[in-house]
Formats: structure tokens, sequence, C-alpha cells
């Protein structure tokens, strides 16, 4: 899936990158060979630009201008981790140039280095008034690293500020929208998909989002329609088929799930979900050489999914190739030990072959392991009564990370 909010970023950052255009030229008078590095850079000739700053560096090796500007050197060539040592010599010399730090941060972010990258920025965040564009512009990189780095929880509070600032940026509001959906946030996702509405109703993504988050919130009914109108808004859309059919094949909706999944075969042939979800479904509808050939096939792409062991399992079970049943059954257990549905099989067809002592240790871990899970859930009911929450504790945890 394309990440949001490319096109921002991309903008912002080229405009950070130009106000390093002006590093030094309000110094005093200028010597020539300072002139010549500054004509240089200027007219793009980044190679002699930066021979004459280094020829300048040596005639004033304390001075950060000439590391300011060879990192901006490298920064304009998309040598970033070469740029950042440079400006954080600079830095160390001079601390107080004008956006140093901020190219500093870009070259970071746009190198890779998120974390270090929301180390310099968070500062200089703070020392920017509340309705400046320095400070959209550092929300939005903040945002989007924390995204980068999967903490999604972290970056919701930055992409709300930018959203709220920028009432017509939709790719930063697909951003909003994931990182909600990430982070268990499902109203704010619902919340940032009708803005999403306004600026473009025939958003299949957005309506995918607004699908799971409603799935979440156990809205079985309209997730399957949000699914609809993502297929209705854009049938190309990667997963949006897979989507709908999984939700439908949830709803034991067979028959149309299983047209879902062929239609996500026809965007992407290789979608490995798809293919072992349209074997299930062919198997629920007693279609089992249909179905046996799509899981072996899903196993060719990927050796490493419970659901299509297991259930080529129960094929070859059902077909009386018994070797064959028991060692996909084994593999679906070591791939999903605590899953209970294949323990169970796996008992049953140790009992049909005759194998008591085997059967009895795979029924009782599927015991345990149900047993364990009615506790789990007795236990939380337990603790939700036991007390209702004081008016200073939150209603729910914070989502993990």
């Amino acid at each position: 899936m394309r990440q949001p909010g490319c096109r921002t970023l991309i903008r912002t950052m080229m405009l950070a990158m130009a106000s390093a255009h002006c590093l030094g030229q309000t110094a005093g008078a200028l010597d020539q060979q300072r002139q010549t590095a500054l004509a240089l850079e200027q007219q793009g000739k980044n190679s002699e630009a930066e021979a004459a700053w280094r020829i300048y560096l040596k005639t004033h090796p304390s001075n950060p201008e000439p590391y300011a500007h060879l990192g901006l050197l490298e920064a304009r060539q998309e040598h970033y981790k070469e740029a950042v040592p440079l400006y954080r010599k600079a830095l160390a010399l001079g601390p107080k140039i004008p956006g140093l730090q901020l190219n500093l941060g870009l070259a970071l972010f746009k190198g890779g280095d998120l974390k270090q990258s929301i180390q310099v920025f968070a500062p200089l965040l703070k020392s920017q008034p509340a309705d400046s564009p320095q400070r959209q512009q550092l929300a939005t990189l903040i945002g989007m690293a924390h995204y980068g780095l999967g903490e999604y929880a972290e970056a919701s509070p930055y992409l709300k500020e930018s959203a709220a600032r920028d009432a017509q940026n939709l790719q930063l509001r697909l951003a909003l929208a994931h990182s909600c959906l990430w982070s268990k946030q499902y109203q704010c996702v619902l919340d940032t998909y009708r803005e999403i509405l306004t600026l473009n109703a025939e958003s299949a993504e957005a309506d995918m989002l607004a699908g799971e988050a409603e799935d979440e919130l156990k809205n079985h009914r309209g997730a399957i329609e949000q699914f609809r109108a993502a297929v209705k808004a854009d049938p190309r859309q990667p997963d949006v088929h897979f989507g709908l059919g999984y939700l439908l094949w949830g709803d034991r909706q067979y028959t149309e799930a299983a047209s879902e999944f062929q239609a996500e075969l026809a965007n992407n042939p290789n979608h490995v979900q798809a293919i072992i979800y349209l074997g299930d479904t062919q198997m629920q509808l007693n279609h089992p050489e249909a179905a046996r050939a799509l899981l072996e096939n899903a196993l060719r792409i990927d050796a490493g999914r419970e659901l299509a062991h297991l259930d080529l399992g129960i094929l070859y079970a059902d077909a009386g190739r018994q070797e064959d049943a028991l060692r996909e059954m084994k593999e679906a257990v070591r791939l999903a030990p605590e899953d209970v549905s294949p323990h169970w099989r796996l008992a049953r067809l140790y009992r049909s072959m005759g194998k008591k002592d085997e059967a009895k240790a795979e029924f009782d871990k599927a015991s345990s392991i149900t047993k364990a899970a009615d506790n789990a859930l007795i236990d939380k009911m337990d603790g939700a009564h036991a007390s209702p929450p004081k008016a200073s504790q939150p209603l729910a945890a914070p989502p993990e990370k």
C-alpha cells in the first residue's frame, strides 16, 4: 500500500532545504574564495562548489559556514548520510546558524534515521509559535517520522494537528486515518473518513479504512457496506476485493466471497491470502479438487501459512491420504501452537489412525487452550465488574506498540 503523505513531505522538505541557500550570506565582507564557492553553489555546480568550499575550509578550519554548505551540497545530491556529520560539525562550531538544525533533521529524516530526526525536530517544534507555518511543517515531519517507525499512537496527535491546519490535504488525512486504525483509535478513523469524503467522495482507500474500523467496532454490516463502496470507487485498488471477500467469508456467504477472491486474483495473481481463502471457500462449497489445487499453489508461494496447511490436511484426510494429512496438520500445529483448531483436527486424525495416546495428547492440548481462553475471559469480566473506574482513570488502556 502506498504510504500516505509523500507529496506533502516532499513539498515541505524542499521549502526547508531552500532556506539553507541563505546560510552565511549576511556576514561581513566576503573574501574572493568564499564568493567563488557561493557563486558556484548558486549556479548548481555542486562538484566545483564543494572543491571551492574545501579550499576555503583549509584557511578557516573553525568557521562553521563551509561545513554547513558542504552538508547542503551533499543533501542536494541526496547523499543524506554524508550530509549529517557535516551539519553536526557546523552546529558544534556555530549552533545559532539559522536553518541549520532543520537541515540536519531533514537529512536524518530523508536518510532513514527517523528516530534521530524526531530528536532534532521536537525542540524546534517547541520553539515555534502555535500558528506559524514552521510549526505546521515540523508537526508533519514528526508525525510522519513516528508513522515510518510504526509508532502510530505517537504519530496521531501530530498528524491531527497538521491536518487541522491544512484543510485541503487529502494525503495527510489518509496517513492520519491509517495511524488511528493501527493504534486502535477507531472513532478517529471514522471522523477522519468523513473529512476525507469532503475532499474526495470516491476514495476507495478511505472506504476500506472506514470498513476496517467498523469491523473492529463490531459493526459487521457497516463494514461490508464500506468495502462495497470501496469496490465501486476503484475495483483495482489493492486488497479491496480481498477485504470484501474476507468479510463475506466470515459471514459464511461463500459464493459471493469466492467471486471477490477471484476478482482480487484477477488484479494480483500472486495474492497468497486470496488464494488461500478462495481455497478454503471452495472447500466449504464442497469443491475439494479445486480447493486442493489452490491450497497447494498457495504453499508453493509461501509455505508458512497455517490455514493452508490445516485445510490441506482436512482434504487429504477426507481423501484417505492419512500420511499426507498428518504431515500438513503437524505443520499447522507447529505454525500456530496456540490455535485450538489444528490440535483438534490432529487429534481426530490420530484417533482415526488408531493412535489413542497421540489423540489424547492433542485433545488435552486443545482443551487446555480452550480452558485458558475461557478463564481469561472470566477474569476480564470479573475485573470489569469488580469496581467501576474512577473519574480520573482512563476507561481504556492505551494501545500497545
